[in-house]
Parts: structure tokens; sequence; C-alpha cells
């Protein structure tokens, strides 16, 4: 992998760009295995950059077992791209401070579906095959200025009690409570990614544009996965500062974060 990420570097940083995007596309689950990539052409007119390099990003997914360039019927996604390992830390005081600001923000609603739920979804809040969820991609705004790009992910029986009108005005944490839902714990990443042209028109940034990766699971008091939020912020309006205590006896003192303020927000 770094070996073929190195290449592809020499060989322009516009193909690294196309590579990096697709590849979390696929790791995602936003382009699930079976589906079917548009021609060169298209791909070249949707990230703006020329055939070339589409085909030099596209040698690289298909070097990795990504996909699948079939001559005559077109490029089709055959895996996820493995998870690399993480180091992980417990993000758990950042929640009140989420809520907090969820109703300090506005929200602009984009699109609003009910699909199968796709397969990281459905694996992370631990669906049966073929449940359906309720998809809703939002902006979020400080000051009239997008700084949070929001996908969430509520089974159906859930989301029936939402509205789309809901879904812009009211942060997804209230409309769940509002449902009966009773939150108990969830867990949280945060880790980077890479602005798609959809996001990047969104935000307001360049195709491309590092952006910070925040993915949150909610269960509620029996175990149940209720929501799922893939959210990605413009790093020069979100910012997370945590304080460190030092605590424990001699021996064997650790650190302990402090709820601190917080520029920026989630749901």
């Amino acid at each position: 992998m770094a070996l073929q990420t190195a290449r592809i570097s020499a060989e322009g940083g516009k193909a690294q760009r196309v590579y990096l995007l697709l590849r979390d596309e696929i790791t995602r689950g936003d382009l699930p295995p079976g589906a079917v990539l548009p021609g060169e052409l298209r791909l070249a007119d949707h990230y703006g950059v020329s055939r070339v390099t589409i085909r030099r990003a596209l040698d690289v997914l298909a070097q990795e077992g990504l996909i699948d360039r079939r001559a005559g019927s077109g490029t089709v996604v055959t895996g996820a791209a493995p998870q690399r390992a993480a180091i992980a830390a417990d993000f758990a005081t950042l929640m009140p401070q989420l809520v907090q600001m969820g109703q300090q923000t506005t929200a602009r609603l984009l699109s609003y579906a009910y699909i199968p739920a796709p397969a990281p979804v459905s694996d992370a809040l631990r669906l049966a095959d073929g449940v359906r969820v309720q998809r809703a991609v939002r902006v979020r705004l400080m000051d009239s200025a997008p700084f949070s790009h929001l996908t969430t992910h509520v089974p159906d029986d859930i989301a029936q009690d939402f509205s789309e009108t809901d879904l812009a005005g009211t942060p997804l944490f209230r409309l769940l409570e509002r449902a009966g839902v009773q939150v108990d714990h969830a867990t949280q990443s945060i880790s980077a990614s890479l602005a798609t042209p959809d996001v990047a028109e969104a935000l307001e940034v360049a195709v491309g544009a590092a952006l910070i990766s925040l993915t949150r699971v909610v269960f509620d008091a029996t175990g149940r996965g209720v929501e799922h939020l893939a959210a990605l912020y413009r790093p020069d309006r979100f910012r997370l500062d945590m304080v460190l205590n030092r605590v424990g006896k001699a021996g064997a003192r650790q650190w302990e974060p402090v709820l601190v303020p917080m520029t920026g927000a989630a749901e």
C-alpha cells in the first residue's frame, strides 16, 4: 500500500487526490461492492482532471483489489478498502458540548430518503440484512457560514416520527428523544478525510481539501443501534479543545480529560 501510494504521488498529486477520494467512498460504503463506476470521461469531468489522471488513479485501485476494470463492461467495485489500525481516544466528554452546540447553529437539509442500510452502517448499528434506514444529508452553519457536512442513518421504525421539516430545524439527538428513544451510550472516532465534489460544494472548499472526519454510533438502553452519524468538518472552522488533568496516586498517575468549550459542533 505504501509503495503504491508513493508511486502515484510521484506520478502526480491530482491522481493521488482522485485515488484517495474514490478509496474513501469505497471504504464508507458509498460505492458498495457491485457498483459500476462512471466512465473515465465522466469521472474526469466530475473531478475536474484529465482522463490520464483518472486512469492512473483507477490503476492503483485495481492493483489493491478494490475495483475490477473490465474491457467493454466498465469498472466495478469489488470490495471495501481494509481498515488500518488507528490510535483510539476516549471522547465521551465531547457529547454534552455537541448537544449544546447543535442547538446554537442552523442546518440545511440537502437530501432525504429511505434506503436499505449500506453494509458499513448496517454492521455498525447491528441491523439485520435488508433493514431500511432513513438517510439524511445536511450542512450545518454557524453565522451563515457552513462548517460541517452531516450524513445520518436512523432505523426506519424510529425515523418515521421525523419529517423533512424536523430534520432541517431540530438536532437529531432531540428528535430521537422525542421519538421515545432512551439514548444510553455511543462510540465515536475522529480521523481525516478529503472533500468529494458534492461535499466541497456544500462546505465551500476545494475538491480534495482536507477535512476532519467524525463517525458516531449511538445506542439505546437495550444496546440497539439508533443512529449512525458520519460528519465532515472544515478544519478552519472546527477545533476540538481538551484540558487534561494529572490524576491518581504516585506510580499510577494518568491524564484525565476535562470538559472545556469547543469551537464547532456535530449534532
